[in-house]
């Protein structure tokens, strides 16, 4: 076992420690990020809108917040990416995640300073939890593949803009660095096809162990690893040990 595989299990014990500390009290932990939010979010624009100062409990948040899809809330969104500040959250975003949209075109969802580590550790600790759960860490001494958009970003009035999968891809912790694929100029291409066959020739004789991304992207890779190759994924990639997907069902 590496000094890296050792330290992620002490880790990973560390941290299912602490989820499960306060998993125990799921009241008393989500109370607490709600005063959090309500008394952070008064004096924004929203806040303001729906008399965030006079609200003490759930139930007064649901008189006073109706639930409300994106374009119920988009005009919240276009003043924020005019450049105002104050409207969601505090300040400006930190991000804006687009969306292709299937309705209403783009839609841009704010991300801001306090909700992006949220992301990274959610993702973070989901591997972790599995190593604290089944006791397998060799993994993270073999190659991973991180299937996302672009990581390279626009801007608008200032922020930052780009897919959600795109943005995370400027956090990958730097003792995942040296064993994350595909390389930052595959992930680069914006032509999914083209991008797909690029990472199939770079990681196609590497020593895959864990492999994330949307169900649909995963299944495009896969069907051409076996087009190209003539071999099951699991011949593939005999260490193949974690598969990470998130947003989508992909039972038939």
């Amino acid at each position: 076992m590496s000094i890296k595989s050792f330290a992620a299990k002490i880790f990973a014990s560390h941290i299912r420690k602490k989820i499960d500390k306060w998993a125990g009290n799921p009241h008393e932990t989500q109370q607490k990020v709600f005063d959090d939010l309500i008394r952070k979010a008064k004096t924004t624009k929203f806040g303001q809108d729906h008399n965030f100062e006079n609200i003490r409990s759930h139930a007064d948040y649901v008189e006073k917040v109706p639930v409300r899809d994106y374009e119920e809330l988009k005009d919240y969104v276009d003043l924020m990416v005019e450049g105002r500040e104050d409207i969601l959250w505090p300040g400006k975003p930190l991000y804006y995640a687009k969306t292709s949209g299937t309705t209403s075109g783009a839609k841009y969802i704010p991300l801001t300073k306090v909700s992006m580590p949220t992301h990274i550790n959610a993702a973070r600790n989901a591997i972790l939890c599995y190593i604290a759960d089944t006791g397998k860490s060799k993994f993270v001494d073999r190659k991973m593949i991180f299937l996302q958009g672009s990581p390279e970003l626009d801007e608008k009035n200032g922020v930052k803009l780009g897919r959600l999968s795109g943005i995370v891809a400027h956090y990958v912790p730097g003792y995942l660095q040296r064993n994350r694929m595909p390389s930052w100029e595959t992930n680069c291409i914006e032509d999914w096809e083209t991008k797909v066959d690029a990472i199939v020739k770079e990681t196609v004789k590497e020593d895959m162990s864990v492999i994330s991304g949307i169900p649909s992207w995963v299944q495009m890779y896969f069907e051409r690893l076996i087009d190209k190759t003539g071999e099951k994924v699991g011949e593939i990639f005999p260490n193949f040990d974690l598969f990470i997907y998130g947003g989508v069902n992909y039972e038939p």
